[in-house]
């Protein structure tokens, strides 16, 4: 015990601990540096993403690919400085080959699906998606285990990565094109189907985030089939890429414009019920079938006009808001 307690005290009194110890820190300020350089690199590619519109996929690529990297790379210095052979870490990259096979499979196999989405060309960060279970929102961000999708409802959930591969996913934006909506609604009937075709119509192009039409896209109304107590009607419409992103409030703001427009020029919106319709009675019809009852025969009066109110559509001035919001928030990070 006193031979191993002088050779302890030798060693601190020549000095000999001084050469490992500082190898160590210089180890320890390699792997800091790597660590900070990952965030400063990454850190700029992602503002630099939020400013422009094209070429997001591949600069989150290279953003992700670099800070994994520069990490990688220092951890490697730092144990170059330390003196260790790399080429000695072969069977322990074995025997952690096998661990990882046992226990870490998890982990690695979550690791390699956000490496196959952040290549892969039908889903990118900043795209609008729907899962299986209800769940939609953008891809905010791709990590090692899982992937944030943030809600239109502020919600951030957080996802396995493998899910967004083995499970089918609707990309509503895919290639940054918007798509068709249906918006259903149903009238009375006996209404005049043209005038509602052009009352829809107008309501529907004079919504902000309706696109122009085109020969290829066209805001129509289909006459799609025949309810107990109405005429169903879809209104077929191609909304702005910014709108997509918001499908409950654009499908809301929709709604809200046809019934303003059907109540302006006064067609009935019918709600389900049961009229008895009596052919005959005692052999006789109309009027002669009042007569037999000792009763006269009267008529339906006329519906009261309803007014034309102007009303505030909430969804289509929150939609509108949410895209306005958006297009700050770039220009800030834009700024910075």
């Amino acid at each position: 015990m006193e031979k191993l307690s002088a050779t302890v005290w030798a060693w601190f009194t020549t000095g000999q601990w001084l050469a490992p110890a500082g190898k160590l820190a210089v180890a320890v300020v390699i792997v800091a540096a790597g660590f900070f350089a990952a965030r400063l690199v990454s850190g700029g590619l992602s503002r630099w993403r939020g400013r422009v519109r094209a070429g997001r996929p591949i600069i989150y690529i290279v953003e992700k690919l670099s800070g994994y990297g520069l990490v990688l790379a220092g951890l490697f210095v730092a144990l170059s400085t330390l003196g260790i052979d790399l080429t000695s870490l072969a069977v322990f990259a074995g025997a952690l080959g096998v661990g990882v096979g046992l226990g870490l499979q998890g982990i690695v196999r979550e690791f390699v699906s956000g490496l196959v989405m952040i290549f892969d060309p039908h889903v990118h960060v900043g795209d609008f998606i729907e899962l299986e279970n209800g769940v939609r929102g953008v891809i905010a961000e791709v990590g090692p285990r899982a992937s944030r999708v943030r809600t239109n409802d502020g919600l951030n959930v957080v996802i396995p990565n493998s899910k967004l591969i083995e499970s089918q996913v609707i990309n509503w934006t895919l290639k940054g094109g918007t798509r068709r909506i249906h918006v259903p609604f149903s009238v009375a009937y006996g209404v005049d189907k043209a005038l509602v075709r052009d009352v829809v119509i107008r309501a529907a192009r004079a919504t902000p985030f309706t696109l122009p039409e085109t020969e290829d896209r066209k805001t129509q109304v289909w006459l799609i089939g025949f309810g107990d107590s109405a005429l169903n009607f879809e209104l077929v419409v191609w909304p702005t890429f910014d709108a997509v992103k918001r499908p409950a409030a654009m499908h809301a703001a929709y709604t809200w414009a046809i019934e303003d427009a059907l109540r302006s020029a006064q067609i009935e919106i019918p709600f389900p019920q049961m009229d008895l319709r009596v052919r005959s009675l005692f052999g006789q019809e109309g009027g002669e079938a009042f007569a037999a009852l000792g009763l006269k025969a009267g008529h339906a009066a006329e519906p009261a006009p309803h007014p034309v109110i102007e009303t505030k559509n909430d969804a289509a001035d929150a939609l509108i808001a949410d895209v306005e919001r958006e297009a700050r928030e770039r220009l800030t990070e834009g700024r910075e």
